[in-house]
Formats: C-alpha cells, sequence, structure tokens
C-alpha cells in the first residue's frame, strides 16, 4: 500500500509538489511502514506526542477566556491544517506533508500565547522563538528526549512557518501563509465574541473584498492563493487581496494584539509569571523536576529551563506560580 500511494503521488501531484520517495529523509533511517508513507507517519507521530496534547491548555490570544468556544492553540492548529490541506488538494501539492507540517507547527509555543514567547525572549540569555523551538520538540525533547526522528521536509516546514524565514518546499510555505489567513480570521472571530469589535469595525477594504463574515474571509483567501498558484512553482497572492490581508493584520495589532483592553490587559501579570519562574529556577537549579535537572546537565541551564517553561500549559504555569510563591494555608495539628 505504501509503494502504491508513493507511485500515485508521482503521477498525480504537481512537479512542484514534494513527493514522499524524494524526501532527504530521516535524521536516523528507519525501515519503512507497510501502509504509510514517512510523511503519514510524521503527521500521527506529532498528533500522538504530549507536546501536540498540551496544545489544548495554551493560550492562542485571549487569557483564560469565560466561554467554552474561544481558540486555543490546539484550535488554531486544527484550523491551520484544514485551511492547508483545502489548498494542497486544489493545488495537487502533498497533503501529508503539509498536513504533518501544520500540526507540529505550533508544538514549541509557550504559555501564554505570544505574551509568554516575547518575555522569554527579552530575559534568556539564549533568546526564544516558538518556531525554533517547534523544531527543537521533535528533534530532542519528545519521546524522552529521544525526538521523533521525522523527515527533513516535515522539521523544515515546521521550523520555517514564520514570516522572517522561508521553507525549501511548497507544503511549508502553504502552511506559512495559512497560519496568517487561520489567525487573523479566527481571532477576529474571537474578539467580536468578547465585544472588542464588531463586523462594521474592520477596514472598509476588507469588507469590500474579502467580504463581511467569517467564512467569506477565508473563502475569498484560499481561491486568491489557488487561483494565482496554481500550477507555479511558488505560493502567491494577487495584490489587491494580500495587500488588505496585511491591512487587515495591520488593523488587529493596533486593536487588539497590542492594547489594554479586554482579556488582553491580563498578558502583563502573566508576563510576570514567566518571569518569575523564569529567575527562580536560574537562582535555585535544585527547585527543577528531576528530569529537568537532568536536561540542565546535557543542554546548559538556560536551555533546559526554557524548555521546561515553554512546555508548560497555562494552568500549570500558574500552578507552578502559585506552589512557588503563595504562602499554602497553615494546617495547625
Amino acid at each position: 500500500m505504501r509503494e502504491y500511494t508513493e507511485k500515485i503521488e508521482k503521477q498525480l501531484l504537481s512537479p512542484y509538489a514534494q513527493c514522499v520517495i524524494d524526501s532527504q529523509g530521516r535524521q536516523v533511517p528507519e525501515p519503512p511502514c507497510d501502509l504509510r508513507t514517512d510523511f503519514q507517519r510524521d503527521r500521527d507521530r506529532i498528533i500522538y506526542c504530549k507536546s501536540f496534547r498540551r496544545l489544548k491548555h495554551k493560550t492562542q490570544v485571549f487569557l483564560s477566556p469565560e466561554g467554552d468556544h474561544y481558540r486555543t492553540r490546539l484550535t488554531h492548529t486544527l484550523e491551520v491544517s484544514q485551511i492547508a490541506r483545502t489548498m494542497a488538494r486544489a493545488l495537487r501539492l502533498n497533503e501529508d506533508l503539509t498536513e504533518a507540517i501544520a500540526m507540529g507547527h505550533d508544538l514549541g509555543h509557550t504559555p501564554f500565547g505570544h505574551a509568554g514567547e516575547r518575555i522569554l525572549n527579552e530575559i534568556s540569555a539564549i533568546g526564544f522563538q516558538h518556531n525554533k523551538q517547534s523544531r527543537r520538540v521533535v528533534e530532542v525533547l519528545e519521546n524522552d528526549g529521544k525526538g521523533l526522528n521525522l523527515t527533513f521536509e516535515v522539521r523544515d516546514g515546521i521550523e520555517n512557518h514564520t514570516s522572517q524565514t522561508r521553507a525549501v518546499t511548497l507544503e511549508g510555505r502553504l502552511v506559512a501563509l495559512s497560519d496568517r489567513i487561520a489567525y487573523i480570521n479566527h481571532d477576529i472571530d474571537d474578539a467580536i465574541r468578547a465585544g472588542l469589535l464588531t463586523d462594521e469595525d474592520l477596514p472598509f477594504r476588507s469588507n469590500l473584498l474579502l467580504g463581511t463574515s467569517h467564512s467569506q474571509r477565508i473563502n475569498t483567501l484560499i481561491h486568491d492563493v489557488v487561483k494565482n498558484s496554481l500550477d507555479q512553482p511558488e505560493i502567491h497572492m494577487s495584490e489587491d487581496i494580500y495587500s488588505v490581508m496585511d491591512e487587515l493584520r495591520n488593523f488587529m495589532f493596533t486593536n487588539i494584539y497590542h492594547v489594554d483592553s479586554g482579556a488582553k490587559k491580563e498578558e502583563r501579570k502573566a508576563e510576570k509569571v514567566i518571569e518569575s519562574l523564569y529567575n527562580y529556577y536560574c537562582e535555585d537549579e535544585h527547585s527543577l523536576p528531576p528530569m529537568i535537572q537532568e536536561e540542565v546537565k546535557r543542554f546548559g541551564r538556560e536551555q533546559a529551563i526554557c524548555d521546561y517553561i515553554a512546555g508548560m500549559t497555562d494552568r500549570y504555569a500558574l500552578a507552578e506560580f502559585s506552589r512557588l510563591f503563595i504562602p499554602a494555608a497553615w494546617d495547625r495539628i
């Protein structure tokens, strides 16, 4: 079955797609699976790993929202995967590779969303970027420190999904664009749900060119990418649609991401939690769990502490902060 799938890929996929049979392979060679291609196995390894499960308790944009319908890092990941796979199928790119990259692209994200990433990058001597940490998770940290041994194309796509870097495959570049399409639109949806925005507040050109609803905006963006990228060696958007999406992104940074209103006002508290934990662990390595103390010996103090904090969920970080800094109730005997 695997060989049949590999043969079908060669026959049906675009000449610009990454066929699994042409992959640069894994860090450590393994016998192939009878049923699944290597990209399918990579996707499965990511979905079954502990870092993926923890995404359900990590902030996307709004910290500790009251309602059950706000996005988390996990639901964001699923939306990115859905958008990317839709475009990959239309463009005849490799859906399995696309899905594997999408599922793994945020595994290294800190608790408390970009607020956690921002403060950890500021206070750590080695710096911190969630995309590089995501690759580190799958290469080094997962599977009890042995890593997931993924293919090169998946690892490259995971690391290079931000606007500052560029993946080697079209599938990786498609995930990067899908990430932007997803977070802009679902953050608008969440902000409207939170009462921070209305549809009428959005830029006029956005409503005119993209549509006035969540589904219309995503549908327009997807169709534009497919129309301009079909049978092309690059992923493109039309100038008008790209400019209006960029305008919408800037609008969100100005009005939602960088303001002290609604749930965003709690970000300074979240930053204080991360900073306090980081400083405490640096001053007292013996307060770290035994497994992390072993990682200190292996990777150095700064790296091990960054790995530990980045792997926390929001609620675990808060529990650790409470344990270390909040006096416990005195139980008189």
